[in-house]
């Protein structure tokens, strides 16, 4: 695997970046996953431009935006997983194995919410006892196997280094928090509303619904497109953002990568790791101050001056953690040698 020459820094990855190193794998990419991410993505514009077009509504929102959110999801997550796996040094034929359930199991997940969302009803907390929901509650059942396999392959990388200290520390710190983000969608069910009620699905049919997203309004008020409530608390605020960390750290990992041709003191592996690492340390308080938030029946979008400072205190951990990081590897970079 070709390496783009950098500055010598001292102690660490000599004149090395990890651009290469997060675009490349020394394998193929795992084939299962980059399909179901290439079939999230479809959907996802499918539904996008469908929307438009199709004025069937659930609850307030378009049948096509949940299969959106879906495919979206699952175009994102399923090929960070694909690109991840190609990087493995160890047990490739286990995590290419496990890889392959969440693929196969995401799949099913993810055709059925299409399928309810194309015959106009609910997919989600559905009690009626048509054949199709039937088919869809079926298939939710298998939905842990989901955390499951990603936290085995979280487990997988703990045992190796995958690329520089930069793309282990991005792949490390975004599975934690990819599943932490799959456990706040399980804990909807534990907290959100559980009260039985009838609602009118697309097709003005009475559903009965049982349980909910929402925290102190089961079925809430949802925000444009990501159909958040801003009504009560939310958990799939948090969900997204967990589930998410991994694509945001890459995101991180390159721009430093891209950086550390022009900054002799980011050119030290070690150094862009502890910058990715405080980074998500800020992004894991952020992702716990959306659950607290969410517990407490309050709106994403109406936080009170505790949820701000939970959010504050995350940033300024994060700011601080890189600052002093950035400063002790100037002064090793700026010391003769």
């Amino acid at each position: 695997m070709t390496e783009t020459p950098s500055s010598t820094v001292p102690g660490g990855t000599a004149g090395r970046v990890a651009w290469p190193a997060l675009t490349h794998g020394g394998r193929r990419w795992h084939r299962p996953l980059v399909a179901l991410g290439v079939f999230g993505g479809a959907v996802a514009l499918f539904s996008l431009a469908a929307m438009p077009f199709d004025d069937r509504t659930l609850l307030g929102d378009s049948v096509w935006s949940k299969p959106f959110k879906f495919g979206f999801a699952f175009f994102a997550y399923a090929l960070s997983l694909a690109w991840l796996l190609s990087h493995m040094t160890r047990l490739r034929r286990t995590g290419w194995a496990v890889g392959t359930v969440f693929a196969v199991v995401g799949a099913v997940d993810f055709a059925v919410v299409v399928a309810a969302a194309a015959a106009g009803t609910f997919s989600h907390f559905n009690g009626s006892d048509t054949v199709l929901n039937q088919v869809v509650q079926f298939a939710f059942d298998f939905v842990p196997v989901l955390f499951l396999t990603n936290a085995a392959i979280g487990i997988l990388v703990l045992f190796q280094r995958i690329g520089d200290r930069a793309v282990t520390t991005v792949i490390r710190w975004g599975l934690l928090l990819s599943s932490l983000g799959m456990v706040s969608a399980f804990f909807i069910l534990a907290v959100g509303g559980e009260g039985e009620r009838t609602r009118l699905d697309a097709n003005g049919d009475e559903v009965p619904l049982s349980g909910g997203h929402g925290v102190g309004d089961p079925d809430g008020s949802g925000m444009f497109l990501t159909g958040w409530s801003t009504t009560g608390g939310d958990l799939r605020v948090s969900h997204f953002i967990g589930l998410h960390g991994i694509q945001v750290l890459i995101g991180v990992a390159m721009l430093l990568s891209l950086l550390a041709a022009r900054r002799a003191w980011l050119g030290d592996d070690r150094v862009r790791g502890a910058v990715v690492r405080w980074f998500a340390v800020g992004y894991l308080g952020v992702f716990a101050t959306t659950v607290w938030q969410a517990v407490r029946g309050q709106s994403f979008i109406a936080p009170d001056s505790a949820t701000i400072a939970g959010f504050a205190a995350s940033v300024l951990a994060a700011a601080v953690g890189i600052a002093v990081t950035a400063a002790r590897a100037r002064r090793t970079a700026d010391r003769p040698h």
